[in-house]
């Protein structure tokens, strides 16, 4: 772990090495005749969509290996690292967990092969998958832009618009539950740091950056104290709720009106579908909230890329294929109608012109979608993700529980050393 972050913050002998390897094995692989490369990943249907590749390019067979999820997935990778084989030649890999595969030499640097293609993507997605450099390791799939969704009926009723600022937001929060004791906008979910961390990327945090070999941590920052006290307040003072989300609890409140807004992603119509399948045709999606609504920004909750592992033997054919995979029109359409994901190239408009179920009654839903994705705010994620989020489920949770807007600020400060701590125990250098 220590000296792995290879690639942009290496040594630029690594990346000459790594760029004749790629040569080396693509020449062998063209000599010996067709190429078969294995494929993990946990995205419904994507057997479906290689299909398409494979039937094009008989050459370069792709074969599905499905995984039960993005963390087993990861877990599986790191162990095949370790023994020094068993990992495939393309992997799936969730945008803040690309840092955690760098720094254990796991993924290759592709930029050779896929360079070029940083314009086809939103900043925020490219970012993710350089890690604010020059190197390469994956290609955006899927992006999750935030987004509000909110109950239209109960908001008409009330003669309150959709929030276009934080501000609105909150003044809107206080009115709905004035007029109704038992409705909130929303909650704060002490449970989701993805949410949490995505609404901080949406304010200009960057909770995590990186200067050759040495680590920053900004999770304190004054962007993210300005996310927590805002939150920690209307917490205090009654206005949202502060219970978890994805509990029976939950999902029992939106079905049943008591919680009539929710800071989601571009995904969350499946989830209202599920879970709220009474009140369909009553909700509308909308922007975020925005903290400055003359400059608008959002972040992102999810989301992932495809990356080629070090231990293919055809880093060539595999870049080749996930530039398809997450370009390609026809594989756009794929990924969009089969696979059911929105996908991450700025040109995928095109694939999703009917709306979600849910939101059938609004044609421009994907319209907001797209806009939302191109305005997502760059984010660099650290390789111990987990630690953080760990550490913002047990801070974060005591707050909620308080009640007290000052402990949802403190809980930064903990999440910030324990974050350090962990990065310096580990054998990373951080500065500071």
């Amino acid at each position: 772990m220590k000296k792995a972050l290879v690639g942009a913050f290496a040594a630029s002998l690594l990346l000459l090495t790594a760029a004749c390897s790629s040569s080396d094995s693509s020449d062998d692989a063209e000599a010996t005749g067709p190429v078969e490369l294995t494929y993990w990943t946990w995205t419904p249907n994507m057997d479906k969509v290689v299909e398409t590749w494979n039937a094009a390019n008989p050459n370069i067979k792709v074969t599905v290996n499905k995984q039960d999820g993005g963390d087993p997935a990861v877990t599986k990778l790191l162990t095949a690292v370790k023994a020094g084989s068993g990992a495939p030649d393309i992997m799936q890999a969730e945008y803040q967990k690309v840092p955690t595969l760098v720094s254990a030499d796991a993924l290759a640097d592709i930029k050779a092969e896929t360079g070029s293609l940083k314009d086809k993507f939103p900043e925020s997605n490219w970012n993710s998958v350089t890690l604010g450099g020059d190197a390469v390791y994956a290609v955006p799939q899927d992006n999750a832009p935030l987004m509000f969704f909110y109950r239209k009926d109960v908001l008409d009723k009330l003669k309150i618009a959709a929030p276009k600022t934080w501000d609105e937001y909150a003044d809107a929060a206080r009115k709905i539950h004035a007029a109704d004791a038992k409705q909130y906008l929303g909650t704060f979910s002490a449970t989701d740091a993805g949410l949490f961390t995505g609404l901080a990327q949406q304010a200009g945090a960057s909770w995590w950056g990186i200067n050759g070999d040495t680590w920053s941590v900004n999770i304190n920052d004054a962007a993210t104290q300005k996310v927590a006290g805002f939150w920690g307040g209307l917490v205090q003072e009654g206005a949202v709720l502060n219970t978890p989300m994805y509990t029976p609890e939950w999902n029992a409140a939106l079905n049943d009106g008591t919680q009539v807004g929710w800071v989601s992603a571009v995904w969350a119509p499946g989830v209202l579908e599920g879970n709220a399948g009474s009140t369909k045709g009553k909700w509308a999606a909308a922007p975020m909230p925005q903290w400055d609504a003359a400059a608008p920004k959002t972040g992102n909750w999810g989301g992932s890329a495809t990356a080629v592992t070090k231990q293919s033997k055809h880093p060539k054919q595999a870049a080749q294929f996930i530039q398809w995979l997450n370009t390609d029109p026809a594989a756009i359409k794929l990924l969009a109608s089969t696979a059911n994901v929105y996908p991450a190239t700025i040109d995928s408009a095109a694939a999703l012109t009917t709306p979600p179920a849910f939101f059938a009654d609004q044609a421009d839903f994907y319209t907001i979608a797209a806009d939302a994705a191109k305005i997502g705010n760059p984010f660099t994620y650290g390789p111990n993700v987990n630690v953080a989020y760990s550490a913002f489920n047990d801070a974060f949770g005591k707050a909620a529980e308080s009640k007290q807007s000052a402990q949802f600020t403190a809980a930064l400060a903990t999440m910030q050393t324990q974050t350090v701590d962990d990065m310096k125990n580990t054998g990373f250098k951080v500065a500071g």
